[in-house]
């Protein structure tokens, strides 16, 4: 009976990394107020920072933003700005630096397994629960439905 390999030891550190640093961004991002800001954002690398050992000056945290390099940076940046609500069916992906908000369905429709159109109710209730209500727009007709997915533009002066 043939077994399976085991992971080497520079696999299993990777994805312990991996879901390390997942966990301390999702564990940590409504800490820094205002929340759905770029200033939100910042204030997270700069804890990050600092927790390493790093000093509040700006070369050395333009030196930590540079270690973690783009890829890493942006996959904390979209779990920064994303939430996942099981409860509405609904993932919501509000990162200020996009022109608008998105939600769409964590699962495809039911009854034939491909994403359906989300009524808008369910988009403004999942937009509540997150707090994101009072940043969007509450103009129905300038949310975006497209197939499965809405975009909502942000209010004024955000996105």
């Amino acid at each position: 009976m043939d077994q399976e390999p085991l992971p080497s030891v520079a696999s299993l550190q990777g994805t312990l990394f991996d879901f390390a640093i997942a966990e301390l961004v999702r564990q940590h991002r409504q800490s820094f107020p205002p929340l759905w800001t770029a200033e939100s954002w910042a204030k997270l690398l700069i804890w990050l920072a600092l927790s390493c050992g790093c000093s509040g000056e700006a070369r050395a945290l333009e030196a930590f933003a540079a270690a973690l390099g783009p890829a890493l940076t942006a996959r904390m940046r979209r779990l920064f700005f994303e939430r996942e609500l099981p409860d509405h069916n609904l993932r919501v992906m509000a990162d200020p630096a996009e022109q608008q908000v998105l939600v769409l369905p964590l699962e495809p429709g039911p009854a034939t397994g491909t994403p359906e159109a989300i009524a808008p109710e369910r988009v403004a209730a999942a937009l509540e629960a997150v707090g994101l209500s009072p940043l969007v727009s509450d103009d129905r007709g300038r949310w975006q439905s497209l197939e499965a997915l809405v975009a909502v533009p942000w209010r004024n002066g955000q996105g």
